[in-house]
């Protein structure tokens, strides 16, 4: 019957190969679709990997984790130098990284932060921070800027850049007296960190001399030399990540935290977070991926349009199989094998297209956009989608197999005028 039905497309290979080609591409979006969303929600879940606590003023969980790590909201308070003093002596903590949110440049949000950051802050399975250009901020007027800033804005090393007071380019509301210095630029990530202008906490400090209740003090103006001889250490940060010695104690840690006495604080396990956040973001998830079932669904109807289309040509070929003896099981047979082929044709040129366009796009991809596509054999559920496909397409071949069933040997012998 195979081999029946593979002479049969052969006579028709114009057709059946546009046919193949329309369920190629169907699956290679389907199965494309499918990567891409397993790797962005990869990408999202790993957006901060090693940070075992997250603290900040107190606040919901969710709201701590979009401003401390996607740079989205502001904090309800901050967190008081003290209290990241004490947290930083506790024995079950390794490392801290404070983090000092509330300026802009150019709509990117500016951070302050230790050098500490560049080497404990991990992504993707515990990836560093790497630099494509520059180094760590050394002088108090350092920057290091993330690809996407250096992208969109143009910035090389050397470049000077003037930081914005609050999150609105309102007027005067620049810190013009006291421009950075593009030191760094970060390779790209995929993470908040590619939108963000890094620089030191003690630089926020600095910058914010003249200022008080968010507004500049009238009249007084201390040159960018002078502050450099000030006590800079922050008075509060807006939140903190915490690395401990070992896993095991992010509990007992986190129950401190939220009963500290001296202020009102919440520490957060990241990736509970952000499964958290994910699950109000997965509708889009959703969508895509209903949007490539229905890609497969329209080729399969392509493909049983292009059958039934042809079935007027071929009631001679039918009637000539029946006459020689031929059951009309055995053409309803050869109608669903020759479905069932064309499916499985597709499918398999689909998922070889993929891989192919992976291989050739990873690195660009990584680069550019900062989702990182694994190449590895089909999953157990790529598998059952593939699988889905070629049964789907079988079953859609009932129809004309049963139209081409129902046609008489006579009607098939009949010439019509």
């Amino acid at each position: 019957m195979i081999r029946l039905a593979a002479l049969s497309l052969r006579n028709r290979a114009g057709t059946a190969a546009l046919t193949v080609l329309a369920i190629a591409v169907s699956v290679m979006m389907l199965l494309g679709v499918d990567k891409v969303r397993t790797a962005a929600r990869d990408s999202f879940a790993s957006t901060i990997a090693g940070t075992d606590l997250i603290v900040g003023a107190r606040s919901g969980s969710l709201n701590l984790l979009l401003y401390s790590v996607f740079r989205i909201g502001n904090a309800t308070n901050n967190v008081r130098w003290a209290s990241v003093q004490d947290l930083a002596q506790r024995p079950e903590v390794a490392w801290t990284v404070p983090l000092s949110l509330g300026d802009s440049h150019f709509g990117f949000r500016v951070l302050g932060t230790t050098p500490g950051y560049f080497e404990h802050y991990r992504y993707r399975n515990g990836r560093p921070l790497v630099f494509q250009r520059g180094a760590p901020f050394a002088d108090l007027f350092d920057a290091v800027i993330g690809a996407d800033v250096a992208r969109t804005l143009g910035y090389r090393l050397g470049d000077p850049l003037v930081i914005a007071h609050g999150l609105a380019a309102a007027p005067g509301a620049q810190h013009a007296d006291k421009p950075f210095r593009v030191a760094g630029v970060l390779a790209k990530t995929g993470t908040p960190a590619d939108r963000t202008v890094h620089v030191s906490l003690e630089a926020i400090t600095a910058i914010h001399v003249d200022w008080q209740g968010g507004a500049r003090i009238p009249g007084l103006t201390t040159p960018a030399d002078a502050v450099r001889a000030m006590d800079l250490t922050p008075r509060d940060v807006t939140a903190v990540l915490v690395g401990l010695q070992s896993r095991l104690a992010a509990f007992r840690l986190q129950r401190w935290v939220n009963e500290y006495a001296p202020e009102p604080l919440t520490a957060i396990l990241p990736g509970v977070a952000l499964q958290e956040l994910w699950g109000l973001v997965g509708t889009a998830e959703t969508a895509l991926a209903a949007v490539s079932v229905l890609a497969v669904l329209t080729a399969v109807l392509g493909m049983v349009a292009m059958v039934l289309a042809t079935l007027g040509e071929r009631r001679r070929e039918m009637a000539i199989l029946r006459s020689v003896g031929a059951h009309a099981s055995v053409v309803f047979g050869l109608m669903l094998t020759e479905a069932a082929v064309l499916t499985a044709l597709g499918a398999l040129l689909g998922t070889a297209s993929l891989y192919l366009a992976l291989f050739a796009l990873q690195p660009l991809i990584d680069a550019r956009f900062g989702l990182f596509l694994p190449l590895t054999p089909p999953t157990p559920r790529e598998v059952a989608l593939l699988a889905g496909v070629v049964i789907g397409g079988t079953v859609a071949g009932l129809l004309p197999a049963l139209r081409a069933y129902r046609l008489s040997l006579a009607d098939g012998m009949t010439v019509r005028t």
